[in-house]
């Protein structure tokens, strides 16, 4: 595991870890919501940190290319099948398509889903 110290901690997450994990990562900032960015090419996820950008900056950082990573938002205390909120700065994306900070595209949406429900257990 590799732990990336911002002004608050931030965890690359390669391999499955349980949800409590991303419930701490969770309260050192948003307290019930942890902010995320995925990479849905290499299909790895940065969880905590107080802005989508310092998570980008370390998958970046770690050799993840701009165009695969989109940001997210973990609810970890909510059903599994409403803990992910597709809404970020960093998805503002016109050159792909992806005009607002929702990411629009139902297919894409999915894949992330399926990246952060393999990578952060219940």
């Amino acid at each position: 595991q590799f732990v990336y110290n911002a002004p608050v901690t931030i965890q690359l997450i390669d391999k499955p870890v349980p949800l409590e994990i991303v419930r701490k990562l969770a309260r050192e900032t948003y307290k019930d919501m942890a902010k995320a960015v995925v990479d849905v090419r290499l299909s790895r996820l940065a969880v905590g940190g107080e802005l989508h950008a310092d998570a980008e900056a370390l998958l970046l950082d770690k050799g993840s290319d701009q165009a695969d990573l989109w940001g997210i938002n973990i609810y970890p205390d909510k059903p599994k099948d409403e803990r992910v909120v597709f809404n970020s700065l960093i998805n503002i994306r016109p050159a792909q398509g992806n005009r607002s900070m929702d990411i629009k595209d139902e297919a894409l949406q999915k894949k992330i889903r399926a990246i952060v429900d393999r990578l952060v257990g219940d």
